[in-house]
């Protein structure tokens, strides 16, 4: 791969720097407040969110493709990232934070290596309800366990079934002053995030400043929970953030331990699973919108080299952000370079406005984590698959359902399973269309859909709309055999071919059984619309050499040859 400016570095124009200024004011606005979240999510030092918001949004510029994807903490990366760690050691110490470390260094190489491999198809590994069911999931199991935080209630458990049950053993310990911040900044947040827009809309606001303004609510609420709380000296009773330290974050080695990389390979391997599907899947929807395409090859090198800089600045595994990469785009993005300028805008309050975060209370961060949170719970999605296609709603359901019972990880692993159970269903139970003739016509349509078509009592067509494999090659059988006893006067089977691209040995053993047994009954197997590659390896076997009937080129050709020949 040659090194090189990247793409948008070389065709920038003038123009183009406004709306990237903008866009990274706005979202350092959005990124402050988060990174402080997630990384207590994570059950890291708050400072660390903002140190994952430097150095990988200015790698992902440099290898990423997509204009409007804005890197850096999220909050299923950093539940996944607090899920992994929680075996290994006590969150916020030392050995906790090499073990993020090593979990950014890992999730990079392997996405870097990945690019380089060009195995971007590894975003079909999921399917969309699969991925939805997983971050509604997670979704879910944050929410729940932020309300923690959120009360002040000291309680543990890893599973929603647990979180909850601890919860509710705890609910008379919940501290009143902490409870009443939190709620308020709770209350605070929705009413910005469902009404605040509106409000300015009717107030004469064009819609655009508006929307913006609304998404910028989890930094002015921030500030004023911190302000408020300083002045009010309620610091020695509630939990708050405490003394950040200024300045900029210091490269780092990873810790090359080999028990810590044989105990989080596999967490980091499913972390760059999801941060892949779920960032490429965001960047697709933002590059269709502007009619440009992007290189999934390219967005795993540049994911890749996000998390390496997220690993070397001490931080912990990042990704593509949905609701910041949202007001990226509204706020004038054009190119990376808003990325850039972010970056360079958090180096400006690591350097001089960390003290500002000193009296926040973490009852508010919980705050800002529950309302992200219940922005990525996917009701509609659902909805949406299950009258679709009830086994797609099955996996969305059952995937978010493994997550909530079972754990991330585990949640991943029930996706993954659901996923292939999926493609391993359908592939098995192919749709066959019985076939007739559109009257005046060499076209052949189902007969269940099309009544009107003509059928001769002699011949049956059938359609085989799947490949040919071990998996399903019995089930086609039996069902072949089905509809040729439906019909007593058959002296023909047609199978027609045209959607079979694929047939194997067990397959093709399948058809030569079909063959003698039909002949035994006094009825001939012909082929028909058989595909260049099909034919090349029913060439190679013997089947074509014991055919009972023949191979045509066309249903028609069949039709018009047997019908005769039956009379």
């Amino acid at each position: 791969m040659k090194l090189h400016a990247p793409g948008w570095v070389t065709s920038y124009r003038r123009g183009q720097l406004p709306g990237d200024l903008v866009a990274a004011l706005v979202v350092t606005m959005l990124l402050v407040p988060q990174g402080l979240a997630y990384a207590s999510l994570a059950g890291l030092p708050p400072e660390l969110g903002l140190y994952a918001s430097v150095l990988p949004m200015v790698a992902y510029a440099i290898f990423g493709t997509s204009m409007m994807l804005s890197v850096g903490p999220v909050a299923v990366t950093a539940l996944m990232t607090a899920s992994a760690l929680a075996p290994i050691a006590a969150p916020g110490s030392p050995e906790y934070i090499a073990g993020a470390i090593v979990l950014a260094l890992l999730s990079g190489l392997m996405l870097f290596a990945f690019g380089l491999l060009r195995l971007g198809q590894l975003a079909r590994l999921l399917s969309h309800p699969v991925i939805n069911g997983f971050i509604s999931g997670a979704a879910i199991l944050i929410i729940i366990g932020q309300l923690r935080p959120l009360f002040g209630i000291q309680s543990g458990g890893d599973t929603a079934v647990e979180l909850v049950w601890q919860l509710l053993k705890s609910a008379a310990s919940a501290e009143p002053l902490t409870s009443a911040i939190g709620v308020t900044a709770l209350l605070l947040l929705w009413l910005a995030r469902r009404h605040l827009g509106g409000w300015l809309e009717r107030a004469g606001m064009p819609a655009p400043q508006a929307t913006l303004l609304s998404r910028m609510a989890p930094m002015v609420v921030v500030l004023l929970a911190a302000a408020g709380v300083a002045i009010a000296g309620l610091g020695d009773q509630i939990a708050v953030v405490g003394s950040l330290p200024s300045g900029l974050p210091r490269l780092v080695w990873p810790a090359m331990d080999w028990s810590l990389l044989s105990a989080l390979w596999l967490p980091a391997l499913i972390i760059s699973l999801i941060t892949f599907v779920e960032s490429v899947a965001i960047a697709q929807a933002f590059a269709r919108q502007a009619g440009v395409r992007i290189d999934p090859n390219a967005e795993l090198r540049g994911l890749g080299a996000a998390n390496l800089a997220s690993a070397f600045s001490g931080a912990f595994p990042v990704t593509g952000g949905f609701s910041r990469t949202v007001v990226n785009a509204e706020a004038g993005a054009r190119t990376p370079l808003a990325g850039v300028l972010a970056a360079g805008f958090m180096v400006i309050v690591l350097l001089f406005a960390t003290g500002l975060f000193r009296s926040l209370p973490n009852t508010v961060l919980a705050a800002v984590i529950i309302i992200a949170a219940f922005g990525l719970v996917d009701v509609k999605g659902l909805k949406h698959a299950w009258h679709f296609d009830r086994l797609e709603g099955i996996a969305f359901g059952g995937t978010a359902l493994g997550v909530l019972v079972a754990g991330v990880e585990t949640g991943v692993v029930f996706g993954v399973v659901f996923s292939l159970a999926l493609l391993v269903w359908r592939a098995s139970h192919p749709h066959l269309a019985v076939m007739g003739r559109m009257p005046g016509s060499e076209h052949f349509r189902n007969v269940l859909r099309h009544p009107e078509v003509e059928c001769d009592p002699h011949l049956v067509i059938v359609r085989v709309d799947e490949n040919l494999f071990f998996g399903n090659a019995e089930g086609i059988e039996e069902r072949l055999f089905a509809i040729v006893d439906e019909h007593p006067e058959a002296k023909h089977l047609i199978l027609v071919m045209s959607s079979v691209s694929h047939v194997d040995a067990t397959a093709a053993d399948m058809l030569e059984y079909l063959n003698a047994t039909l002949g035994e009954r006094g009825i001939r197997l012909h082929l028909a619309e058989v595909k260049g590659p099909v034919m090349d390896r029913l060439e190679a076997g013997t089947l074509l050499g014991h055919l009972s009937g023949e191979v045509f080129l066309s249903t028609h050709a069949a039709m018009c040859q047997l019908s005769s020949a039956a009379r």
